[in-house]
C-alpha cells in the first residue's frame, strides 16, 4: 500500500517572503564569492552545499547535562518528600512541580540528544543533469524522544522544480532584535501542496548566497559561479574541527543515493 505523503501548512509560522524561484534570472543583491563556508564540491554534474541545523555544537551538552543531573536529583528529593515527613498540605502544587521538572527534563534531553547525534554536516546536493536535489536530512521529534523511526539521518531526494526557498523572521529581544532563517519547502507538483519543509540556513546572508549559487549552477552550470575566496573543506576530516564536531557522526550517504546524486542519468 502506497503511503500518502503528509501535508504541511502553506506557510509556516513567521513566514516573511520567498526568495527568487528556481527558474528566476534575478541577479543577487550582493556578491557571494567570499561566502564562508563555501560549497563543499562542484563539477559539471552536481554541486554540494554545507548545512548545519545547530550553529554552535556542544552548547546543549555543556548546559543541558548539568541541568539533567540537577533535575534528577530534584525529582528524587521530591519523591522522598512526598512520602516522608515533608509532605506538603498543598499536594496539587507538589504534583505540578514534579510535572514541570519532568517536562523540562524531556525538553532538555531532546536538545542534548540532538547535539550528540547530529552529523558533522547535513549537505545538500544539486544535480543539474537530473534536475534533482538530495538532502542529507537529520530528522528528530520533540515527543518521540526514544523512537528510531523519528530520529536519525534519513536522506531524501526531490525534484528541483518543486523547491521554494522561504524567509522566516521573528523579533527576539536580546538576540539583536531580529532572527532570520531560510527554509526549503517542497510541493507536490500535482496538487501544489507542501509535502516537506527543511532547514536551509541560520541567517539571510547565507540563505541568499547559497540559494543564488544553487540557482546559477542549476541554470547555467559551474561556469556561472565565481571563484570562491575560501577553500572547500571535507567535513569528515577532523583537521580544524572543534572537539564536539570531531565526536559527531561523519557523513555517509547511502550507496545508491550517493551514486545517483553524483552522476548523470546515463551513467
Amino acid at each position: 500500500m502506497k503511503i500518502k505523503p503528509r501535508i504541511l501548512s502553506e506557510r509556516a509560522l513567521c513566514w516573511s517572503y520567498d526568495l527568487p524561484g528556481v527558474s528566476s534570472d534575478e541577479v543577487p543583491r550582493s556578491s557571494f564569492e567570499d561566502i564562508d563556508p563555501p560549497p563543499n564540491y562542484c563539477d559539471d554534474v552536481f554541486l554540494e552545499l554545507p548545512r548545519s541545523t545547530v550553529s554552535l555544537r556542544g552548547v546543549a551538552v555543556l548546559i543541558g547535562g548539568p541541568i539533567l543531573v540537577f533535575s534528577v536529583g530534584a525529582l528524587i528529593y521530591m519523591h522522598w518528600s512526598f512520602f516522608g515527613i515533608y509532605w506538603s498540605n498543598n499536594w496539587g502544587v507538589d504534583i505540578l512541580s514534579s510535572l514541570a521538572i519532568l517536562i523540562g527534563m524531556w525538553a532538555t534531553a531532546t536538545y542534548v540528544k540532538m547535539d550528540l547525534l547530529l552529523p558533522r554536516d547535513e549537505p545538500i546536493r544539486f544535480n543539474r543533469l537530473r534536475r534533482k536535489i538530495y538532502l542529507y536530512q537529520f530528522r528528530f521529534h520533540y515527543i518521540y524522544l526514544f523512537s528510531r523511526k523519528h530520529w536519525g539521518v534519513k536522506p531524501v531526494a526531490y525534484n528541483w522544480d518543486d523547491v521554494t526557498a522561504e524567509v522566516y523572521r521573528v523579533y527576539a529581544p536580546g538576540h539583536g532584535g531580529l532572527i532570520e532563517n531560510v527554509m526549503l519547502s517542497v510541493r507536490n507538483p500535482e496538487t501544489n501542496e507542501v509535502i516537506d519543509r527543511v532547514f536551509f540556513t541560520h541567517d539571510l546572508y547565507h540563505g541568499e548566497a547559497y540559494w543564488a549559487i544553487a540557482r546559477l549552477f542549476m541554470q547555467q552550470g559551474p561556469e556561472a559561479l565565481p571563484k570562491f575566496v575560501h577553500p572547500p573543506r571535507d567535513w569528515n576530516d577532523d583537521d580544524g574541527l572543534s572537539h564536539m564536531h570531531c565526536l559527531a557522526p561523519k557523513v555517509h550517504w547511502p550507496e545508491d543515493m550517493d551514486r545517483e546524486s553524483r552522476t548523470a542519468p546515463s551513467d
